[in-house]
């Protein structure tokens, strides 16, 4: 199944994400496209996405571990990389997605562990070959879905721009 959500702006602040419709988190769908759109603000601003981020964790934020992934994700001007899952962009365009910002999910026979509390979904970048994982679980007390592992930020082509052999 797929399930498509499309975002005015991409939300820049803790406050600006909550406003959303999607922040009830009640599906892991709404949860991976928050993410996704949250980490396109990692380039402008640690702190907020971090912040952002933490909310989207639930009740387990962000390790030391998990910080230092993500510095490590977006060296070396990788900013780009979440952009990349945005309809529009491309490595031609530098990972410039169309606004509104529109952001396909997808999950599969195999995205649920039996006891319906973890769920793996996909997501297509523009610069990778096959759908890229994150993973999520639901808290019961809440029925809210919350990320539980970032899969999705490996490298993928980079930028034409960038590129020396393009």
């Amino acid at each position: 199944m797929n399930q498509t959500f499309t975002f005015a702006s991409l939300p820049t602040s803790l406050s600006a994400l909550q406003a959303l419709p999607e922040a009830k988190l009640d599906t892991p769908f709404m949860t991976c496209a928050l993410a996704l759109a949250v980490l396109c603000n990692y380039g402008a601003s640690v702190p907020e996405t971090v912040q952002m981020l933490n909310f989207l964790k639930g009740p387990a934020p962000l390790s030391p571990f998990e910080q230092q992934f993500l510095r490590d994700r977006f060296s070396d001007g990788k900013t780009y990389k979440p952009f990349s899952f945005f309809a529009g962009a491309t490595p031609q365009n530098g990972y410039t997605p169309t606004a509104p910002y529109t952001i396909t999910v997808s999950d599969n026979p195999y995205s649920y562990t039996s006891d319906g509390l973890w769920a793996t979904l996909y997501v297509k970048s523009s610069g990778a070959d096959s759908p890229r994982p994150m993973k999520f679980r639901k808290k019961p007390s809440t029925n809210q879905w919350f990320l539980n592992d970032i899969q999705c930020l490996s490298d993928i082509r980079i930028p034409t721009a960038s590129d020396p052999w393009a």
